[in-house]
């Protein structure tokens, strides 16, 4: 496996991305459509919150 894929794995799993170290032996896998929409909401969420009021 290419040294940057193994690099961008210990990346996603120190910024909580990923929450299985044993990925790391698997980023060559098909990523299932569930997991690119629960990445495409946690953006969605990181980049506009929902508002809140302060009163």
């Amino acid at each position: 496996m290419d040294a940057w894929k193994i690099e961008l794995g210990k990346k996603a799993l120190e910024a909580g991305i990923m929450k299985d170290p044993q990925w790391l032996d698997r980023l060559d896998e098909p990523m299932p459509l569930w997991v690119l929409l629960e990445l495409a909401f946690m953006l969605i969420e990181k980049l506009d919150p929902p508002t809140v009021s302060y009163d």
